[in-house]
Protein backbone atom coordinates (compact mmCIF):
# COMPACT_ATOMS: atom_id res chain seq x y z
CA UNK A 1 0.00 0.00 0.00
CA UNK A 2 2.94 1.91 0.35
CA UNK A 3 3.45 2.74 -3.04
CA UNK A 4 -0.09 4.10 -3.67
CA UNK A 5 -0.37 7.96 -3.81
CA UNK A 6 -3.26 10.14 -4.69
CA UNK A 7 -2.50 14.27 -5.43
CA UNK A 8 -5.83 15.93 -5.82
CA UNK A 9 -7.52 19.21 -6.13
CA UNK A 10 -11.15 19.36 -5.25
CA UNK A 11 -13.73 21.62 -4.21
CA UNK A 12 -13.01 21.61 -0.60
CA UNK A 13 -9.28 22.69 -1.22
CA UNK A 14 -9.33 24.98 -4.56
CA UNK A 15 -11.56 27.58 -6.40
CA UNK A 16 -13.34 25.19 -8.64
CA UNK A 17 -12.60 28.04 -11.36
CA UNK A 18 -9.09 27.21 -10.59
CA UNK A 19 -9.69 23.34 -10.93
CA UNK A 20 -9.72 24.22 -14.60
CA UNK A 21 -5.78 25.07 -15.09
CA UNK A 22 -5.31 21.23 -13.96
CA UNK A 23 -7.97 20.00 -17.05
CA UNK A 24 -5.98 18.15 -20.11
CA UNK A 25 -7.49 18.65 -23.69
CA UNK A 26 -8.39 15.04 -25.33
CA UNK A 27 -6.34 15.69 -28.18
CA UNK A 28 -3.21 15.79 -25.37
CA UNK A 29 -3.78 13.21 -23.11
CA UNK A 30 -1.82 10.24 -24.57
CA UNK A 31 1.65 12.37 -25.41
CA UNK A 32 1.07 14.07 -21.68
CA UNK A 33 0.23 11.37 -19.38
CA UNK A 34 3.26 9.44 -20.96
CA UNK A 35 5.59 12.28 -20.46
CA UNK A 36 4.34 12.96 -17.19
CA UNK A 37 4.68 9.65 -15.85
CA UNK A 38 8.21 8.71 -17.51
CA UNK A 39 9.30 12.15 -16.10
CA UNK A 40 8.15 11.92 -12.19
CA UNK A 41 9.44 7.62 -12.57
CA UNK A 42 5.99 6.44 -11.63
CA UNK A 43 4.92 3.24 -12.67
CA UNK A 44 1.43 3.92 -12.75
CA UNK A 45 -0.67 7.17 -13.46
CA UNK A 46 -4.08 7.53 -13.83
CA UNK A 47 -5.86 10.78 -14.09
CA UNK A 48 -9.28 11.96 -13.08
CA UNK A 49 -10.86 15.12 -14.21
CA UNK A 50 -14.85 16.37 -13.47
CA UNK A 51 -16.49 19.61 -13.06
CA UNK A 52 -15.33 19.45 -9.44
CA UNK A 53 -12.21 18.11 -8.90
CA UNK A 54 -8.65 16.62 -10.71
CA UNK A 55 -6.92 13.71 -9.17
CA UNK A 56 -3.66 12.08 -10.43
CA UNK A 57 -3.34 8.63 -8.79
CA UNK A 58 0.03 7.19 -8.77
CA UNK A 59 1.81 3.64 -7.98
CA UNK A 60 5.69 5.03 -7.10
CA UNK A 61 7.94 4.19 -4.57
CA UNK A 62 9.22 7.65 -4.16
CA UNK A 63 7.86 10.11 -0.61
CA UNK A 64 5.56 13.08 -2.27
CA UNK A 65 7.46 16.13 -1.14
CA UNK A 66 7.55 19.35 -2.00
CA UNK A 67 10.64 18.62 -3.92
CA UNK A 68 8.52 15.68 -5.86
CA UNK A 69 5.63 18.05 -6.83
CA UNK A 70 7.60 20.92 -8.15
CA UNK A 71 9.36 18.81 -10.53
CA UNK A 72 5.47 16.58 -10.77
CA UNK A 73 3.50 20.17 -12.13
CA UNK A 74 6.49 21.40 -14.04
CA UNK A 75 6.63 17.86 -16.14
CA UNK A 76 2.15 18.03 -16.19
CA UNK A 77 2.10 21.37 -18.01
CA UNK A 78 5.98 22.46 -19.13
CA UNK A 79 4.60 25.95 -20.39
CA UNK A 80 3.94 26.88 -17.06
CA UNK A 81 5.49 29.56 -14.75
CA UNK A 82 7.09 29.19 -11.17
CA UNK A 83 3.87 31.14 -9.99
CA UNK A 84 2.04 28.80 -11.21
CA UNK A 85 3.60 26.17 -10.48
CA UNK A 86 4.04 27.19 -6.51
CA UNK A 87 0.47 27.74 -6.91
CA UNK A 88 -0.41 24.23 -7.86
CA UNK A 89 1.87 22.84 -4.75
CA UNK A 90 0.58 25.08 -2.49
CA UNK A 91 -3.48 23.64 -3.06
CA UNK A 92 -1.85 20.12 -3.91
CA UNK A 93 -3.69 17.49 -1.49
CA UNK A 94 -1.62 14.50 -0.89
CA UNK A 95 -2.60 11.11 0.45
CA UNK A 96 -0.52 8.18 0.81
CA UNK A 97 -0.38 4.68 1.61
CA UNK A 98 -4.23 3.65 3.06
CA UNK A 99 -4.68 7.46 3.60
CA UNK A 100 -5.08 7.19 -0.33
CA UNK A 101 -6.87 4.43 -0.84
CA UNK A 102 -9.39 6.12 2.27
CA UNK A 103 -9.93 8.94 0.12
CA UNK A 104 -10.44 7.45 -3.40
CA UNK A 105 -13.07 4.67 -1.95
CA UNK A 106 -14.60 8.57 -0.07
CA UNK A 107 -14.58 9.81 -3.63
CA UNK A 108 -16.22 6.95 -5.64
CA UNK A 109 -19.00 6.86 -2.68
CA UNK A 110 -19.77 10.61 -3.40
CA UNK A 111 -19.14 11.32 -0.17
CA UNK A 112 -15.83 13.38 -0.88
CA UNK A 113 -18.02 15.32 -3.79
CA UNK A 114 -19.56 18.40 -4.36
CA UNK A 115 -23.01 17.14 -4.53
CA UNK A 116 -23.06 14.03 -2.03
CA UNK A 117 -24.94 11.24 -2.83
CA UNK A 118 -24.86 11.44 -6.45
CA UNK A 119 -24.03 8.38 -8.30
CA UNK A 120 -22.50 9.97 -11.32
CA UNK A 121 -19.02 10.22 -9.58
CA UNK A 122 -18.65 6.35 -9.95
CA UNK A 123 -18.81 6.18 -13.63
CA UNK A 124 -16.32 9.33 -13.85
CA UNK A 125 -13.92 7.08 -12.07
CA UNK A 126 -14.61 3.57 -14.25
CA UNK A 127 -14.14 6.30 -17.61
CA UNK A 128 -10.95 7.48 -16.53
CA UNK A 129 -9.79 3.77 -15.64
CA UNK A 130 -10.61 2.80 -18.86
CA UNK A 131 -8.76 5.50 -20.87
CA UNK A 132 -5.45 5.66 -19.09
CA UNK A 133 -5.83 1.73 -18.88
CA UNK A 134 -6.07 1.79 -22.92
CA UNK A 135 -2.89 4.27 -22.89
CA UNK A 136 -1.22 1.93 -21.20
CA UNK A 137 -0.74 4.04 -18.31
CA UNK A 138 -1.88 1.92 -15.22
CA UNK A 139 -0.90 -1.49 -14.19
CA UNK A 140 -1.73 -4.62 -11.57
CA UNK A 141 -2.01 -2.04 -8.22
CA UNK A 142 -4.15 0.52 -9.79
CA UNK A 143 -5.90 -2.41 -11.56
CA UNK A 144 -7.39 -3.71 -8.11
CA UNK A 145 -7.76 -0.38 -6.53
CA UNK A 146 -10.18 0.89 -9.10
CA UNK A 147 -12.01 -2.48 -8.91
CA UNK A 148 -12.46 -2.54 -5.01
CA UNK A 149 -12.99 0.96 -5.41
CA UNK A 150 -16.13 0.86 -7.82
CA UNK A 151 -17.59 -2.28 -5.59
CA UNK A 152 -17.47 0.04 -2.29
CA UNK A 153 -19.23 2.79 -4.18
CA UNK A 154 -21.73 0.37 -5.34
CA UNK A 155 -21.83 -1.40 -1.14
CA UNK A 156 -22.48 2.21 0.16
CA UNK A 157 -25.17 3.14 -2.12
CA UNK A 158 -26.69 -0.16 -1.72
CA UNK A 159 -26.28 -0.29 1.85
CA UNK A 160 -26.99 2.93 3.32
CA UNK A 161 -29.08 5.86 2.58
CA UNK A 162 -26.60 8.19 0.75
CA UNK A 163 -28.09 8.20 -2.78
CA UNK A 164 -31.60 8.40 -0.99
CA UNK A 165 -33.90 10.96 -3.39
CA UNK A 166 -30.58 11.18 -5.63
CA UNK A 167 -29.25 14.80 -6.64
CA UNK A 168 -26.32 15.39 -9.27
CA UNK A 169 -24.89 18.85 -10.34
CA UNK A 170 -27.34 18.12 -13.34
CA UNK A 171 -30.24 18.30 -10.90
CA UNK A 172 -28.55 21.16 -9.00
CA UNK A 173 -28.47 23.50 -12.51
CA UNK A 174 -31.88 22.50 -13.27
CA UNK A 175 -33.70 23.51 -10.11
CA UNK A 176 -31.78 26.86 -10.38
CA UNK A 177 -33.16 27.35 -14.29
CA UNK A 178 -36.45 26.74 -12.83
CA UNK A 179 -36.39 28.99 -10.31
CA UNK A 180 -36.34 31.62 -12.88
CA UNK A 181 -39.41 30.65 -14.59
CA UNK A 182 -38.27 29.88 -18.21
CA UNK A 183 -41.15 29.05 -20.63
CA UNK A 184 -41.68 24.96 -22.04
CA UNK A 185 -41.23 26.56 -25.52
CA UNK A 186 -37.51 28.35 -24.48
CA UNK A 187 -34.68 27.91 -27.62
CA UNK A 188 -32.13 25.70 -26.13
CA UNK A 189 -28.58 25.58 -27.50
CA UNK A 190 -27.05 22.84 -26.39
CA UNK A 191 -23.04 22.52 -26.72
CA UNK A 192 -21.41 18.94 -26.30
CA UNK A 193 -23.03 15.97 -25.99
CA UNK A 194 -21.10 14.03 -23.27
CA UNK A 195 -22.60 12.57 -20.19
CA UNK A 196 -23.07 15.71 -18.11
CA UNK A 197 -25.38 17.56 -21.31
CA UNK A 198 -26.54 14.30 -22.22
CA UNK A 199 -28.12 13.98 -18.73
CA UNK A 200 -29.15 17.60 -18.72
CA UNK A 201 -30.92 17.85 -21.86
CA UNK A 202 -33.11 14.35 -20.90
CA UNK A 203 -34.12 16.21 -17.76
CA UNK A 204 -35.07 18.95 -19.54
CA UNK A 205 -36.82 16.52 -21.96
CA UNK A 206 -38.86 14.81 -19.31
CA UNK A 207 -39.74 18.40 -17.83
CA UNK A 208 -41.64 19.16 -20.80
CA UNK A 209 -39.07 21.46 -22.52
CA UNK A 210 -38.86 20.58 -26.77
CA UNK A 211 -36.65 23.31 -28.36
CA UNK A 212 -33.12 21.87 -28.56
CA UNK A 213 -30.46 22.15 -30.98
CA UNK A 214 -26.86 20.61 -30.44
CA UNK A 215 -23.60 21.15 -31.25
CA UNK A 216 -21.08 18.93 -30.61
CA UNK A 217 -17.25 17.81 -32.32
CA UNK A 218 -18.78 14.65 -33.19
CA UNK A 219 -20.86 15.23 -35.54
CA UNK A 220 -22.66 11.66 -34.94
CA UNK A 221 -23.08 12.07 -31.72
CA UNK A 222 -24.55 15.37 -31.94
CA UNK A 223 -27.27 13.43 -34.07
CA UNK A 224 -27.64 10.62 -31.60
CA UNK A 225 -28.58 12.95 -28.75
CA UNK A 226 -30.84 15.14 -30.85
CA UNK A 227 -32.84 12.18 -32.34
CA UNK A 228 -33.60 11.39 -28.89
CA UNK A 229 -34.85 14.83 -28.14
CA UNK A 230 -36.71 15.34 -31.64
CA UNK A 231 -33.87 18.57 -32.47
CA UNK A 232 -31.06 19.67 -34.90
CA UNK A 233 -27.57 18.38 -35.06
CA UNK A 234 -24.42 20.42 -35.94
CA UNK A 235 -21.18 19.87 -35.77
CA UNK A 236 -19.41 22.67 -32.82
CA UNK A 237 -17.66 24.36 -35.98
CA UNK A 238 -21.00 25.58 -36.94
CA UNK A 239 -21.53 27.38 -34.00
CA UNK A 240 -20.42 30.12 -35.05
CA UNK A 241 -22.49 30.65 -38.36
CA UNK A 242 -25.31 30.03 -36.45
CA UNK A 243 -28.33 32.50 -36.55
CA UNK A 244 -31.63 31.70 -35.50
CA UNK A 245 -31.66 32.79 -31.87
CA UNK A 246 -31.80 30.85 -28.75
CA UNK A 247 -33.24 31.44 -25.33
CA UNK A 248 -30.76 29.50 -23.10
CA UNK A 249 -27.30 27.98 -23.80
CA UNK A 250 -26.07 24.58 -22.04
CA UNK A 251 -22.96 23.95 -22.58
CA UNK A 252 -20.44 21.23 -21.02
CA UNK A 253 -17.27 20.33 -23.13
CA UNK A 254 -13.30 19.22 -22.51
CA UNK A 255 -12.07 22.01 -24.19
CA UNK A 256 -9.03 23.33 -22.87
CA UNK A 257 -10.12 27.22 -23.75
CA UNK A 258 -13.75 28.84 -23.81
CA UNK A 259 -15.75 27.39 -27.12
CA UNK A 260 -17.99 30.31 -26.35
CA UNK A 261 -15.79 33.45 -27.30
CA UNK A 262 -17.10 37.45 -27.34
CA UNK A 263 -17.28 36.87 -31.14
CA UNK A 264 -19.06 33.84 -31.46
CA UNK A 265 -21.45 34.50 -28.79
CA UNK A 266 -22.27 38.07 -30.84
CA UNK A 267 -22.60 36.66 -33.46
CA UNK A 268 -25.46 34.56 -31.75
CA UNK A 269 -27.17 36.72 -30.26
CA UNK A 270 -27.20 39.07 -33.07
CA UNK A 271 -29.76 42.01 -32.25
CA UNK A 272 -31.75 40.42 -29.51
CA UNK A 273 -31.64 42.37 -26.26
CA UNK A 274 -33.33 40.36 -24.17
CA UNK A 275 -31.69 38.58 -21.10
CA UNK A 276 -29.86 34.96 -21.49
CA UNK A 277 -29.58 32.02 -19.16
CA UNK A 278 -26.21 29.85 -19.72
CA UNK A 279 -25.56 26.98 -17.91
CA UNK A 280 -21.79 26.45 -18.56
CA UNK A 281 -20.91 23.09 -16.19
CA UNK A 282 -17.28 22.72 -18.23
CA UNK A 283 -14.19 23.27 -16.08
CA UNK A 284 -12.88 25.04 -17.29
CA UNK A 285 -15.83 27.22 -18.21
CA UNK A 286 -16.49 26.89 -22.18
CA UNK A 287 -18.33 31.12 -21.74
CA UNK A 288 -15.51 33.89 -21.85
CA UNK A 289 -15.59 35.58 -18.66
CA UNK A 290 -15.74 38.65 -20.60
CA UNK A 291 -19.45 37.91 -22.29
CA UNK A 292 -20.81 38.32 -18.71
CA UNK A 293 -19.46 42.43 -18.48
CA UNK A 294 -20.79 42.82 -21.98
CA UNK A 295 -23.95 41.25 -21.61
CA UNK A 296 -26.76 40.09 -19.87
CA UNK A 297 -26.55 36.81 -18.60
CA UNK A 298 -27.82 34.72 -15.78
CA UNK A 299 -24.72 32.34 -15.31
CA UNK A 300 -25.83 29.12 -13.55
CA UNK A 301 -21.88 27.57 -13.02
CA UNK A 302 -20.13 25.01 -10.56
CA UNK A 303 -19.01 27.91 -8.45
CA UNK A 304 -22.62 28.85 -8.08
CA UNK A 305 -24.05 25.37 -6.73
CA UNK A 306 -22.06 25.55 -4.12
CA UNK A 307 -24.77 26.87 -1.98
CA UNK A 308 -27.58 24.08 -2.94
CA UNK A 309 -25.21 21.76 -2.48
CA UNK A 310 -23.85 22.59 1.31
CA UNK A 311 -28.00 22.31 1.94
CA UNK A 312 -28.00 18.86 0.38
CA UNK A 313 -25.11 17.60 2.40
CA UNK A 314 -26.98 18.62 5.91
CA UNK A 315 -29.36 16.59 4.62
CA UNK A 316 -27.48 13.41 4.49
CA UNK A 317 -24.82 14.38 7.52
CA UNK A 318 -26.15 11.21 9.36
CA UNK A 319 -25.57 9.19 6.49
CA UNK A 320 -21.69 10.06 6.58
CA UNK A 321 -20.70 7.68 9.57
CA UNK A 322 -22.27 4.19 8.06
CA UNK A 323 -20.59 5.40 4.71
CA UNK A 324 -17.26 5.74 6.49
CA UNK A 325 -18.01 2.23 8.45
CA UNK A 326 -18.19 0.27 5.27
CA UNK A 327 -15.04 2.34 3.54
CA UNK A 328 -12.88 1.10 6.95
CA UNK A 329 -13.95 -2.21 6.14
CA UNK A 330 -12.77 -2.34 2.65
CA UNK A 331 -9.55 -1.16 3.51
CA UNK A 332 -8.77 -4.19 5.49
CA UNK A 333 -9.94 -6.34 3.31
CA UNK A 334 -8.54 -4.65 0.48
CA UNK A 335 -4.89 -5.14 2.30
CA UNK A 336 -5.50 -8.59 2.29
CA UNK A 337 -6.40 -8.88 -1.54
CA UNK A 338 -2.63 -6.90 -1.42
CA UNK A 339 -0.82 -9.71 0.34
CA UNK A 340 -2.75 -12.49 -1.86
CA UNK A 341 -1.50 -10.94 -4.98
CA UNK A 342 1.58 -10.35 -4.21
CA UNK A 343 1.75 -14.19 -3.28
CA UNK A 344 0.68 -14.58 -6.87
CA UNK A 345 3.10 -12.64 -8.45
CA UNK A 346 5.89 -14.16 -6.22
CA UNK A 347 5.13 -17.40 -6.77
CA UNK A 348 4.05 -16.65 -10.89
CA UNK A 349 7.19 -18.68 -11.71
CA UNK A 350 6.48 -21.78 -9.62
CA UNK A 351 4.70 -23.70 -12.37
CA UNK A 352 7.75 -23.08 -15.11
CA UNK A 353 9.76 -24.34 -13.05
CA UNK A 354 7.95 -27.31 -12.02
CA UNK A 355 7.82 -28.19 -15.39
CA UNK A 356 11.49 -27.92 -16.31
CA UNK A 357 12.29 -30.75 -13.23
CA UNK A 358 9.65 -32.85 -15.08
CA UNK A 359 10.99 -32.46 -18.18
CA UNK A 360 14.76 -33.14 -17.06
CA UNK A 361 13.87 -35.79 -15.21
CA UNK A 362 12.08 -37.80 -18.20
CA UNK A 363 14.41 -36.42 -20.70
CA UNK A 364 17.89 -36.78 -18.95
CA UNK A 365 17.97 -38.22 -15.39
CA UNK A 366 16.06 -41.11 -15.69
CA UNK A 367 16.01 -41.46 -19.97
CA UNK A 368 17.16 -44.90 -19.34
CA UNK A 369 15.08 -46.52 -16.86
CA UNK A 370 11.79 -45.28 -19.20
CA UNK A 371 13.07 -46.63 -22.17
CA UNK A 372 12.89 -50.01 -20.69
CA UNK A 373 9.23 -49.82 -19.49
CA UNK A 374 6.55 -50.70 -21.72
CA UNK A 375 3.57 -48.28 -22.74
CA UNK A 376 0.88 -49.02 -20.05
CA UNK A 377 3.75 -48.28 -17.51
CA UNK A 378 4.78 -45.08 -18.57
CA UNK A 379 1.23 -44.16 -19.24
CA UNK A 380 1.00 -44.40 -15.35
CA UNK A 381 3.75 -43.01 -14.63
CA UNK A 382 2.67 -39.81 -16.37
CA UNK A 383 -0.02 -39.75 -14.77
CA UNK A 384 1.35 -39.72 -11.20
CA UNK A 385 3.53 -37.25 -12.28
CA UNK A 386 1.39 -34.52 -13.65
CA UNK A 387 -1.08 -35.42 -10.33
CA UNK A 388 2.24 -34.34 -8.44
CA UNK A 389 3.02 -31.59 -10.41
CA UNK A 390 -0.65 -29.89 -9.87
CA UNK A 391 0.03 -30.42 -6.15
CA UNK A 392 3.63 -29.05 -5.89
CA UNK A 393 1.98 -25.89 -7.84
CA UNK A 394 -1.63 -25.54 -6.01
CA UNK A 395 -0.60 -26.31 -2.29
CA UNK A 396 2.73 -24.27 -1.42
CA UNK A 397 0.45 -21.37 -3.04
CA UNK A 398 -2.30 -22.07 -1.24
CA UNK A 399 -0.24 -22.09 1.79
CA UNK A 400 1.72 -19.12 1.23
CA UNK A 401 -1.73 -17.75 0.69
CA UNK A 402 -2.55 -18.43 4.21
CA UNK A 403 0.57 -17.61 6.41
CA UNK A 404 0.53 -14.09 4.56
CA UNK A 405 -3.20 -13.07 4.46
CA UNK A 406 -3.21 -14.50 8.32
CA UNK A 407 -0.79 -12.20 9.53
CA UNK A 408 -1.90 -9.04 11.06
Amino acid sequence: MERFKVIAFTHKNTDINDIGKLHIDETDLKFRLEFLKQAVGADELLYISTCNRVEFMLSIEKPIDSFFLKNFFNAFNTNWTDKEINWSIENAQVFEGDNALRHLFSVASSIDSLVVGEREIITQVRNAYDKCNELGLTGDLIRLAIKRTIEVGKEVYTHTNIARNPVSVVSLAYRKLRALNVKLDARFLIIGSGVTNTNMAKYLKKHKFANFTIFNRTLANAQTLATELNGKAYSLSELENYSEGFDIIVTCTGAAESVITPAIYKKLVGNDKAKKVVIDLAIPNDLDAEILNNYDVNLIAINNLQEVAKENLQAREKELEACKVIIENNIEEFKQILKARKVELAMSEVPKKVKEIREVAINEVFAKELAGMDADSKEVLDKILQYMEKKYISVPMKMAKDILTNQK
